[in-house]
């Protein structure tokens, strides 16, 4: 059993916006396997099926993505899980918009979701998948670019880059995170 959360805010105001985008490529994911995501636990929203040949939980935390670890922790309690288990999907401002980079280990690099798990699990181990969104032009404020919607332009090629997220999960979870890495890292998604 694998669990997979993609990282977000809950609600209508933060549905479209940048910082969600690891709740639409888990959305894009459970599309392509046929997994209802309507199942209310773990102090989220989740839904569990085969991915890619292997059993899996969805998860899309709906604790607000500071507080991401309280869900994705008590699921990985609930499942007997620990953190060479875990797949999380998450936005990442110093990646160009639509550049797909998985790793696993390392710090939090300022994203408060990655930090919030590593705290609860007391530990850094997991596979990140994480997805370009860039930063604002100018040196901008971070926060309201994130908590914003996709430009036009973005919103044109979004649906190719969620499918292809999807697809660098499906890889991790059939042939294995080196194997996803030497076909997914640093490449354009957008393609």
């Amino acid at each position: 059993m694998k669990l997979v959360a993609g990282l977000g805010n809950p609600g209508d105001k933060y549905a479209g916006t940048r910082h969600n985008i690891g709740f639409l490529v888990v959305q894009e994911l459970a599309e392509r396997a046929s997994v209802s995501l309507k199942k209310k636990g773990y102090q989220g929203v989740y839904g569990a099926g085969n991915v890619a040949g292997q059993q899996a939980t969805l998860l899309l935390p709906q604790t607000f993505m500071n507080l991401s670890g309280a869900s994705v922790g008590s699921a990985c309690k609930s499942l007997g899980l620990g953190p060479g288990d875990l797949i999380v999907i998450h936005d990442d401002i110093d990646l160009p918009f639509g550049t797909l980079k998985i790793k696993t280990g390392g710090g939090h690099g300022g994203h408060n979701g990655i930090r919030s798990i590593r705290e609860i699990l007391g530990s850094g181990e997991f596979v990140r998948v994480k997805v370009g969104v860039g930063r604002p032009s100018g040196g901008g404020d971070v926060a309201g670019y994130v908590l914003g919607p996709f430009s036009a332009e973005e919103k044109k090629a979004l649906g190719t880059v969620l499918e292809n997220a999807a697809m660098a999960v499906e890889t991790i979870l059939e042939k294995g995170v080196a194997w996803a890495m030497n076909e997914f890292n640093n490449r354009d998604a957008r393609n």
